[in-house]
């Protein structure tokens, strides 16, 4: 009990202090929201004035901040200086969008990630392990807007073969229930027939900007599962089963990989902190319309409120998952408890 209340208490200070950063750092940025919104030539200085009173602007920054935490730890964000709208309804149309491209970035990094770490470490030291290991450490290097901007020219402008930006075709009109495309459009193909025309389209927008968010997870997930197999295939019953002339598929997909996925589960699961903040950068190069995008504009515009809200509650889902992470891993390993 004391281990889960410590992780939540934990919880406090983190948000406080991300709130607190983010905050006064943002306010460093040259620009001003209120000329951002009614120009900088020309302004009436009885105009000016009063909307940076309506907008609060003119408090004291310190009072600024303490009305934010204030109003964020009763659920209210704020409201976007540019559209006018809530901070937390312009999230919840947005985060769909990327939650889709996080999960399937993801799922793209797991199915080839773990695969070649098992085959890599069946293989130790061999050419196919070398290689593997450096091309691991080459993909988890490389910049997401280089490696983006690379699958664009080469399979997109030279090739043709996947659309450059956007999340589904603009002569398809599906019906939103979801947000979730995928979903969305296979619910479309069965409720009014249209076919899974829309359902391939989802599919095929999908693709370059899941290389190249899951680029990085793939190159950790191989690695991990490499390392964690070649400790499994270490141990002493994986011997005796060797011993007593077991076969080798057995051996290393039931006894072996079935121990070695506890710290692989755990990488999965940390990893979908580093999609989320992946995706403020690939969702701008795709013109993908999820909440990394929405943030960059927000910084351009010089909307506090949703750069504030924004932030808050993406840390909000990264610390939790943490958490969950850490709850999950302490009832799976003896040793935590």
């Amino acid at each position: 009990m004391k281990f889960f209340l410590k992780k939540f208490l934990d919880l406090i200070p983190t948000l406080l202090g991300i709130s607190l950063i983010c905050f006064f750092i943002i306010r460093l940025i040259p620009g001003d929201p209120v000329l951002n919104l009614v120009g900088e030539r020309g302004v009436d200085p009885v105009r000016y004035a009063e909307m940076k009173h309506n907008l609060g602007l003119d408090l004291p920054i310190i009072q600024q901040f303490w009305f934010f935490v204030k109003n964020a730890c009763q659920g209210n964000l704020g409201t976007s200086i540019v559209s006018n709208n809530s901070v937390w309804a312009e999230f919840i149309e947005r985060f769909p969008a990327t939650f889709e491209l996080g999960m399937f970035s993801l799922f793209f990094a797991t199915i080839i990630g773990i695969p070649l770490g098992i085959y890599a470490a069946l293989k130790r030291n061999s050419f196919f392990d070398y290689f593997l290991m450096g091309t691991s450490l080459i993909g988890y290097s490389m910049p997401i807007f280089w490696w983006g901007l690379i699958l664009i020219l080469l399979f997109s402008v030279k090739l043709g073969l996947t659309p450059v930006s956007g999340r589904i075709e603009l002569t398809y009109d599906i019906p939103v229930m979801t947000g979730l495309y995928l979903i969305d459009t296979l619910q479309s193909a069965v409720v009014k027939a249209e076919g899974f025309a829309p359902f391939w389209s989802a599919i095929k927008h999908l693709i370059l900007p899941s290389i190249a968010l899951g680029t990085i997870p793939l190159a950790v997930i191989a690695r991990m599962t490499r390392s964690s197999m070649l400790e499994v295939l270490g141990e002493d019953y994986i011997r005796t089963a060797r011993a007593k002339g077991m076969n080798k598929p057995r051996i290393v997909y039931i006894h072996a990989l079935r121990n070695a996925l506890v710290p692989i589960v755990t990488t999965l699961a940390l990893l979908f902190g580093s999609i989320i903040t992946g995706a403020i950068l690939t969702e701008t190069i795709f013109s993908w319309p999820g909440i990394g995008k929405w943030i960059v504009q927000s910084i351009t515009s010089r909307d506090y409120p949703v750069i504030q809200g924004g932030v808050l509650i993406i840390s909000f889902i990264i610390v939790m998952t943490n958490i969950l992470v850490d709850v999950i891993y302490y009832f799976l390993n003896p040793k935590m408890r």
